[in-house]
C-alpha cells in the first residue's frame, strides 16, 4: 500500500486528503466555456463570483474537519464540469484508476488526475479504456471488499469489465447495478445520485429510483436504509459526503433531510449550493475527489 493513497476502499472513514477543482481553475470565469453551458447540461450559464465563494465556503469546511485540500490545477482541456472532480478517477489502496467518461468534453479530465497524482506521488493502477466508459459517480464501495458499479448512460458494461479486471487480483468482488432512465441521456444520473454511504452500515438512498435488485443487496447486507425528503430530490438531497466519525458535509438547501440526518444521530455540516451544485447537478460528493482516508 502506498503511502499517499491508504483506505482508498472506504467511503465513510475519517477523511484526510481531498483533490478538489475550483471553478476558477476549471474556467468558470471563462466566456468561452461559460457559453457551452447549456450543451453540457447547467440549468443556467453560471455565477462564478458566487460559484467560487460557495467553493470557498466548502474547502473552509474541509479544512475544519481537519482534511488536507489538494487543488487540480488550471488546464485547457478542462470544461465546467471539472469541477465535479470525484468522476474522473478511482482511488484503490494500490492506486488510482483513471476512468474514460461517458460525457465526451470530460474525458481529458482522467490525465488532469493523473498529472497530479504524478506530483503528489500517488500511483496509478490502471484506466478504462474505449470502448470501456466509467464515471467514478457510479461507484460505491460497500465494504473494503465489494464494489457496486451502477450501469447507465455514464458507465457501461464494457467499463465494469475492465474495473473488475483491474481488481479481481488484488480480492476485490465487483457488482454492477442497473441503473433508470430517468431524464434521460443527456442528464447527469449517476448511483450516487441515488445512494450515499454514510457510516459502514447506514445508507442515504433515493429509494423508488434504486432498482429493485440493488435495494434488495443493501437490505440483505443489513444496512440501514434511510430515505431522503422526496420534495428535495431536484436539489441533490441524496449526495451527502461522509468525514467520518458519524460528520457529513451536505447542502444547506436540504433542510428537511438533513434533519432526517440529524435525528438519526450525525452530525450535519453545511453549505449554500444554489450555483455551485444545484445548477451543474453535482453536490458535496461530486465536488470532491478523496486520497486518503484514516
Amino acid at each position: 500500500m502506498s503511502a499517499v493513497i491508504a483506505n482508498g476502499h472506504s467511503m465513510t472513514d475519517e477523511l484526510l486528503r481531498v483533490m478538489v477543482c475550483p471553478p476558477l481553475n476549471a474556467g468558470w470565469d471563462r466566456a468561452d466555456r461559460v457559453s457551452l453551458w447549456r450543451e453540457l447540461g447547467f440549468h443556467h450559464a453560471p455565477d462564478f463570483v458566487l460559484s467560487q465563494s460557495q467553493h470557498d465556503t466548502l474547502c473552509g469546511l474541509l479544512t475544519d474537519a481537519g482534511v488536507a485540500v489538494l487543488c487540480l490545477p488550471p488546464d485547457h482541456s478542462l470544461s465546467l464540469d471539472a469541477v465535479y472532480a470525484h468522476d474522473a478517477s478511482l482511488p484503490t489502496d494500490h492506486g488510482l484508476i483513471l476512468m474514460n467518461p461517458g460525457k465526451e468534453n470530460r474525458i481529458p479530465e482522467a490525465q488532469a488526475h493523473a498529472k497530479l497524482a504524478a506530483h503528489e506521488g500517488i500511483p496509478i493502477l490502471g484506466e478504462v479504456r474505449a470502448l470501456g466508459r466509467s464515471e467514478a459517480g457510479d461507484i460505491v464501495w460497500l465494504d473494503s471488499r465489494t464494489l457496486l458499479i451502477g450501469c447507465g448512460y455514464r458507465t457501461n458494461q464494457a467499463g465494469i469489465a475492465q474495473i473488475r479486471a483491474l481488481l479481481v487480483r488484488h480480492g476485490i468482488e465487483v457488482l454492477s447495478a442497473p441503473l433508470p432512465y430517468g431524464p434521460g441521456p443527456a442528464a447527469c444520473l449517476h448511483l450516487m445520485s441515488l445512494m450515499s454511504m454514510l457510516d459502514a452500515h447506514t445508507v442515504l438512498v433515493d429509494l423508488p429510483w434504486l432498482a429493485v435488485e440493488t435495494v434488495e443487496l443493501l437490505q440483505a447486507r443489513g444496512l440501514r436504509l434511510i430515505e431522503i425528503d422526496y420534495s428535495e430530490r431536484e436539489s441533490l438531497a441524496c449526495n451527502v459526503l461522509a468525514l467520518g466519525r458519524k460528520k457529513l458535509l451536505a447542502l444547506a438547501e436540504n433542510a428537511k433531510t438533513n434533519r432526517k440526518l440529524q435525528e438519526a444521530g450525525f452530525d450535519v455540516r453545511t453549505f449554500a449550493g444554489s450555483e455551485l451544485c444545484i445548477n451543474g447537478s453535482g453536490g458535496p460528493t461530486c465536488l470532491t475527489r478523496p486520497v486518503l482516508r484514516a
